[in-house]
């Protein structure tokens, strides 16, 4: 690859992805807001030629409660903590849960129709891959019930970022049988291990990396590995933090050094954040991505940074790789 990239991918979940650990009757206004921005989002996107991948949960296609009754895969995770389960929670709510919260069909075509964005999988359900009592064939049937679903809304879906980062190695088998090529996994530093487990000491860590560190998180396309040939794995390198007001300035200062390094030293730097992330400070979260797309937009002019989705990185990566074959 000739020029660096910034990569950008955003998960996106609504209630779906956090229903287990917020009382959704105190999210009403996070998620109005979320709503709200995403399309904001998409017109910075536009106005700064961003290209994006778009992971989205496949529960949000569905227009009504009853449209998600019917879609449910032929087989639901089994998971050994029912508070885990998409499907129990919504029971346990008798389907009272305001849809505003949990569907969105109409901003997914926004989505879909926008300028250089690519739609992917965040899996049906938010399946969560490391957990005990789920199992292949479950996550088989949840992937092939987001698939469907796409193909009826003229979606194509290539990429997958696995639900709360729990990439599970054994599953690309699955992946590779439905066609997805890539796939977004967790940094290599080590408190990036063990995210099911998720300890006290790797969340610290994981925190002050947002304020110091080493610029090591940008790496060589020659350095994305495949699974059969197939399936490209592309490690995420910064998780853009919900804005603080403490520390923000030294968080957007982070991200641009790290985003300097990689356009000058010829190397992919994924960024990626879920857009309820901004549903907090809606207006400040834009200002802050605002400085962030002026910031690629001077090594885009000087170093000649690209901007790619993950499906772009998977053409460039599988180029790469067949011309070394070549050799």
């Amino acid at each position: 690859m000739k020029n660096s990239g910034l990569v950008i991918s955003l998960d996106f979940e609504l209630l779906w992805g956090v229903f287990d650990k917020v009382d959704f009757k105190e999210k009403k206004v996070y998620f109005e807001n979320t709503l709200e921005v995403i399309p904001k989002i998409l017109s910075l996107f536009e106005e700064y030629e961003i290209h994006a991948t778009w992971a989205t949960v496949g529960m949000l296609f569905n227009p009504s409660w009853q449209d998600w009754k019917n879609n449910q895969p032929d087989q639901l995770p089994s998971y050994e903590s029912e508070k885990l389960s998409a499907y129990k929670f919504s029971e346990e709510n008798n389907y009272s849960i305001p849809k505003s919260l949990c569907f969105a069909p109409e901003l997914i075509h926004r989505i879909a129709k926008a300028p250089k964005q690519e739609f992917a999988s965040h899996t049906y359900c938010h399946y969560y891959c490391l957990e005990n009592g789920q199992s292949i064939s479950q996550f088989k049937a949840d992937m092939q019930k987001n698939i469907e679903l796409a193909h009826k809304n003229g979606l194509n879906i290539k990429s997958l970022v696995f639900p709360r980062n729990q990439f599970n190695e054994d599953y690309l088998k699955v992946c590779e049988e439905l066609g997805i090529t890539s796939v977004r996994i967790n940094p290599t530093n080590w408190y990036w291990n063990s995210v099911a487990e998720n300890s006290l000491k790797n969340k610290i860590f994981r925190t002050g990396d947002a304020y110091f560190g080493l610029n090591d998180k940008s790496y060589k396309i020659s350095e994305v590995e495949f699974y059969k040939k197939s399936v490209s794995l592309q490690k995420a390198s910064r998780f853009l933090r919900p804005r603080s007001s403490r520390f923000n300035d030294l968080r957007l200062k982070r991200i641009k050094q790290e985003i300097t390094h990689a356009a000058k030293n010829n190397l992919l730097y994924h960024l990626w954040w879920h857009p309820h992330n901004f549903g907090n400070q809606p207006d400040q979260s834009l200002k802050d991505l605002k400085v962030i797309l002026e910031h690629f937009k001077i090594c885009r002019k000087k170093y000649h940074m690209e901007s790619l989705t993950m499906n772009e990185v998977y053409s460039k990566a599988q180029q790469l790789h067949k011309s070394v074959e070549n050799l």
